[in-house]
């Protein structure tokens, strides 16, 4: 039997337990190693022999890194380990930096237990789960590019989202007004609205930013 060995990367110590607590029952699981930051998970991924880093994507007010970039930096080196992503959050604002950060599978933290556990064995076999709100929301994407909103115009509604003016949403994404503007263009063209308000009411209906 071949042993899968799993980093948990969780800032919450009770869901860390719990996750080990379903994974050890698994014969061919060894926890080998838990993260409560980003960074932590990065550098131990880096000197432990891990098959599958199971990753949360945010870790809690003043963290200097979120669960897409350690993803990114796990992923880069050579012979990583795979990133299963086991979150809380499902919107595209969430799952797409996730994906293209490299993360073999995206799961939610409601999945059964034996989902869970099917989801490490296949992401350690190389192979991707998806939870099925992503995938679903992931298919409507690639079927309607048209109207899919880019990462750019999420992240740029997504503070809009928060109240957050044109002069803001620049200085926060080193954007000039002008493009702001234009990508809430792109944005209202798009959702099929003509205000800031409509716009962010049909993207949290649309699971596109994170309520």
């Amino acid at each position: 039997m071949t042993v899968i060995r799993l980093l948990l990367a969780d800032d919450h110590p009770i869901v860390r337990a719990g996750l080990r607590a379903v994974l050890e029952t698994e014969p061919d699981f060894e926890i080998a190693g838990e993260a409560a930051s980003a960074e932590e998970a990065v550098a131990l991924a880096g000197r432990m022999a891990v098959d599958v880093v199971l990753m949360d994507l945010q870790f809690g007010p003043g963290a200097r890194m979120n669960g897409s970039e350690a993803t990114a930096a796990i992923t880069a080196r050579p012979g990583a380990p795979r990133v299963l992503v086991v979150t809380t959050y499902d919107s595209d604002a969430d799952t797409l930096p996730a994906i293209e950060a490299g993360a073999t599978g995206y799961l939610l933290k409601d999945a059964p237990p034996e989902e869970l556990a099917e989801a490490v064995r296949t992401a350690a076999a190389g192979r991707t789960t998806l939870a099925p709100a992503v995938a679903d929301r992931l298919l409507r994407r690639m079927r309607t590019p048209g109207t899919a909103l880019s990462r750019r115009e999420t992240e740029v509604l997504g503070l809009v989202a928060e109240g957050m003016s044109n002069l803001r949403i620049s200085e926060r994404l080193h954007l000039s007004q002008a493009t702001v503007k234009s990508h809430l263009v792109h944005i209202y063209a798009k959702l099929g609205v003509d205000s800031r308000t409509a716009a962010v009411a049909a993207a949290l209906e649309r699971g596109l930013i994170r309520r």
